[in-house]
């Protein structure tokens, strides 16, 4: 992988971690919601886990996905529903009579949400196809794991910090409720949008 390609998935990098996708509405309604200290495992868990499922799809488990395209499908509209079901929790959010107790999703649930995000597979797939040239790919799924590490970091944090200042902004009334209900209804559109357009 040569400098020019590095510079190039970099790019593509920031680009694609920090537009708008399903992490990130997570993330700033988390932030407006929490604030940004308490949303902190979460964005964690999106800057970290995503470069692990790339590194993993890179080395070649994307591949099974290409020769099982049925389990590629279920995974999407698994996916999708994980997607509308965090929407909901998000749109409810200190809403009132909500027996619920909100939090935000810690390191592990963060992570773990990766694995069934439609957008996530897309990037990996892509970055995989795209970026890597099959001579090393250990390193190859090293350096691109490593270079969306740095643009995880900043975009995760980024978003969370955005919504802490919405949060701060809103206040904890009906102002903030009509943002969350918002966050819940673009994130629910965008999960059915994926998987409709996948």
């Amino acid at each position: 992988m040569g400098w020019e390609t590095i510079a190039a998935l970099a790019g593509f990098a920031l680009a694609s971690t920090w537009t708008p996708g399903p992490n990130n509405m997570m993330l700033a309604a988390s932030g407006a919601t929490f604030g940004f200290r308490r949303t902190l495992p979460h964005a964690m868990g999106v800057a970290l886990g995503f470069p692990v499922m790339l590194f993993l799809i890179a080395l070649g488990l994307g591949e099974v996905f290409q020769r099982e395209p049925a389990l590629g499908t279920a995974l999407a509209w698994a996916g999708c529903a994980v997607m509308l079901w965090l929407a909901w929790r998000i749109a409810t959010a200190g809403a009132a009579g909500s027996k619920v107790r909100p939090r935000p999703l810690n390191f592990v649930e963060a992570s773990a949400f990766q694995w069934v995000n439609p957008k996530a597979w897309v990037m990996s797939i892509g970055v995989s196809a795209t970026f890597a040239t099959g001579a090393r790919p250990l390193l190859e799924a090293a350096i691109a794991a490593g270079i969306f590490v740095l643009s995880g970091l900043s975009s995760a944090n980024g978003w969370a910090a955005f919504g802490a200042g919405i949060g701060r902004a809103l206040g904890s009334g009906w102002r903030l409720r009509t943002f969350n209900m918002a966050m819940g209804g673009l994130l629910a559109a965008s999960a059915l949008w994926l998987v409709l357009e996948g």
